[in-house]
C-alpha cells in the first residue's frame, strides 16, 4: 500500500556536529543548482548526465513514480546529494540514485548518513518493499544490509538489494 502523499515526512532532518541531512526543498533552487553542480562534476559524462538532465531528474515527482532527493549541508553550504525514486517497472520497489560528495568533502561520513536518511525515509514511509542500488562500493551496502544480485558486474558496478 502506498501512503498518501499527505503522510509523507516533508522535511526529514539529521544533524551532526560537522553537516546537516535534509530532504531538498521543492522550491529552493539556489540548493538545486549546488546539487547539479556536484552531480555534474561526480559523473563526469556529459551524454548520460548532462546538466538538463540532472536539474529535470532533482525536479521532485509524485505519487505513484515519486522522485524525492536529500541534501547535507555544512555551513549553508550544499556538500552532497542523494536520490531516491520508485521504479517504475515493479511495485513496492525503489532505487537509490544520483548521489555524490563533493571532492572538497568527502572522508567525512556524508555518502553514508545520505544513503541511512534514504533508507529510513523509505522504510519509514512505505512500511515494506525493496530498495536497489548499483554501486562501486558494494561492502559499504553490505554493511546495511544489501545483499549482491547475480555474479556479474557491469563498468565497475554490482547490482544489489535490500528487502524489508
Amino acid at each position: 500500500m502506498v501512503p498518501e502523499p499527505a503522510r509523507w515526512p516533508e522535511r526529514e532532518t539529521t544533524i551532526t556536529d560537522a553537516f546537516t541531512i535534509t530532504s531538498l526543498d521543492r522550491l529552493d533552487e539556489a540548493a538545486r543548482e549546488a546539487a547539479a553542480v556536484i552531480l555534474e562534476a561526480a559523473f563526469n559524462d556529459p551524454e548520460r548526465y548532462g546538466r538538463t538532465r540532472i536539474l529535470g531528474q532533482l525536479q521532485p515527482a509524485d505519487l505513484p513514480f515519486y522522485r524525492r532527493f536529500f541534501i547535507a549541508l555544512r555551513a549553508g553550504e550544499v556538500v552532497g546529494v542523494g536520490g531516491v525514486k520508485a521504479a517504475d517497472w515493479a511495485s513496492d520497489t525503489h532505487i537509490l540514485y544520483l548521489s555524490a560528495v563533493a571532492e572538497h568533502a568527502r572522508g567525512q561520513g556524508i555518502a553514508r548518513a545520505l544513503i541511512s536518511a534514504r533508507i529510513a525515509w523509505v522504510m519509514e514511509t512505505f512500511g515494506s518493499g525493496r530498495l536497489l542500488v548499483s554501486t562501486a562500493r558494494s561492502r559499504r551496502f553490505a554493511r546495511l544490509g544489501f545483499r549482491l544480485m547475480g555474479k556479474r558486474e557491469a563498468g565497475g558496478r554490482r547490482l544489489m538489494l535490500l528487502e524489508f
